[in-house]
């Protein structure tokens, strides 16, 4: 009886062992590994030419590309690459074409001089973000193809992980260089590492669903049809389905809790009497590895629950580890509570990502996934960006354990909302 009690389980892990999984764990190392580039390293690089701090601070608009790539993810999803579409096929060739020139986007920025010309850093630096998140689109592409549902959530997983993985070798890896060797050459090493993604590219299969391109250019000079394929019917596919003004509230809603307390963490905590250090040590170490194991989990239990499950399991944790933060109130200025209460919120907000992207690919139609999932990330990001806002005049007009608790009471919409989905279409 433990025997066969135990293969569900292990039938769950094993989808992590799937070839196609360590593929997207490559592909999500290259995804993640420019993003330090454009921004924490590169400021370094310019406090140390002596660039001044408001220009500096003027740089962090060379990531706009990252939350505006829905808008050219249609061209991704249709436009073919002269040669590269026909011998590697659609996915495949985008992604090595986005990888040539993200890599020699790197290399030239390493070889610009920004105490000279700034201006000139930060347009190479805004080309190497859009580069950047051009690749992105076709990567989250490419991983809707390859994968079946019951594998979204280890896929989703493990880009987060090799994504992660990037972040840190390009942050704190280029930083240890550039104590060693001169910048210009540590973009060029940087940009070497592209080479890990290139080869993964070349060593995948393109997708079955992606090989024959629906939205291909029948007739380049009528603008009018392809506007209609690349742009409308992406979304005129996705409001044919069931319920789908609902299914776009809880997206927006599902994650809302966590966003009210991400927000409001770091001056909950100063208040509190925690030091800098202190913070920074936390949620550095432990923030980092709860959230990869907590994207572990997630992706376990959609391959051993499904999709929809999974999300309410993750929900209900979700909104479990805002009461622990006010259980941190209560505590007050207590180191175990911090490294619990930092534990608990990664890794219930790793396993709510997970199971939340995984079910957002599985929303993607295989002609129009570039598009449709880019849109559904972006919208996702409304009730992280906007509706979060007013987290701070909340937290001023009570106390912290009220607010936290709060925080819990507005995670319940969406974990209600979810209900009502599965209650109506369970699958």
């Amino acid at each position: 009886m433990k025997q066969n009690s135990a293969h569900p389980f292990l039938n769950a892990v094993s989808v992590y062992f799937d070839r196609r999984i360590l593929a997207i764990l490559f592909l999500g190392f290259t995804s993640g590994l420019p993003l330090a580039l454009t921004a924490g390293s590169l400021s370094i690089w310019l406090m140390e030419t002596g660039v001044s701090k408001a220009s500096i601070g003027a740089f962090a608009l060379v990531g706009l590309p990252y939350t505006f790539k829905f808008i050219w993810s249609p061209l991704i999803d249709c436009m073919p690459i002269p040669g590269l579409t026909y011998i590697l096929g659609r996915r495949r060739g985008w992604m090595l074409f986005t990888q040539i020139i993200l890599a020699a986007s790197i290399i030239a920025l390493g070889k610009t001089n920004p105490a000279n010309d700034p201006a000139f850093t930060a347009f190479l630096a805004f080309v190497v973000a859009f580069c950047s998140a051009s690749q992105d689109i076709v990567i989250d592409a490419f991983r809707v193809d390859i994968l079946d549902e019951k594998s979204y959530g280890a896929g989703a997983a493990t880009v987060v992980f090799g994504y992660r993985i990037g972040m840190l070798v390009s942050g704190a890896g280029a930083l240890y260089l550039a104590t060693v060797y001169p910048w210009p050459l540590v973009y060029d090493m940087m940009a070497g590492l592209i080479v890990i993604g290139m080869i993964t590219t070349l060593l995948c299969k393109e997708p079955n669903a992606s090989i024959v391109n629906h939205l291909s250019f029948h007739d380049p000079s009528n603008i009018k049809n392809w506007i209609y394929n690349a742009v409308v019917k992406p979304f005129s596919d996705f409001m044919m389905r069931p319920y789908w003004i609902w299914i776009l509230t809880f997206i927006m809603f599902y994650k809302l809790g966590d966003a009210f307390v991400g927000n409001m963490l770091n001056p909950f905590f100063i208040e509190t009497g925690f030091t800098k250090i202190e913070i920074a040590n936390i949620t550095k170490v432990f923030g980092f590895i709860a959230t990869i194991l907590g994207g572990f989990i997630g992706g376990v239990l959609v391959s051993r629950y499904g999709t929809m499950k999974a999300l309410l399991i993750c929900g209900f944790f979700q909104l479990a580890s805002n009461l622990v933060f006010a259980a941190q109130a209560y505590a007050g200025n207590n180191l175990t509570m911090l490294v619990i209460s930092i534990a608990t919120e990664n890794i219930t907000g790793g396993m709510g990502t997970a199971a939340l992207v995984a079910y957002l690919s599985s929303l993607c139609h295989a002609s129009y996934s570039a598009t449709q999932y880019a849109l559904l990330s972006s919208f996702s990001s409304v009730g992280r960006t906007f509706l979060s806002s007013t987290a701070g005049v909340l937290a001023e007009s009570m106390n912290w354990i009220l607010y936290f608790i709060l925080t819990a009471i507005i995670a319940v919409p969406g974990i209600l909302i979810l209900i009502w989905l599965i209650k109506r279409k369970p699958a």
